[in-house]
């Protein structure tokens, strides 16, 4: 049941992170005509959603809650 405690913690700071990090990537836009291309490279930065981020915090206290009640407790 540990192990059911430390994945959630890890799912409910990724839903922290997820949050605030934005996630970037790179788009190439462009034309071709035989042998000749013109492009350009355009970056963005996008967030995960709001809803997303609580889903994954939602989910992590749920796991760190399930996994903190073990066999061994009374």
């Amino acid at each position: 049941m540990k192990a059911l405690f430390w994945m959630g913690l890890v799912v409910f700071l990724l839903g922290i992170a997820s949050l605030f990090v934005a996630i970037p990537h790179k788009e190439n836009k462009g034309i071709k005509v035989g042998d000749a291309s013109i492009g350009v490279q355009v970056r963005h930065h996008d967030r995960v959603s709001p809803i997303v981020s609580s889903i994954l915090i939602a989910a992590g206290a749920g796991m760190m809650i399930a996994g903190g009640r073990g066999k061994g407790r009374a």
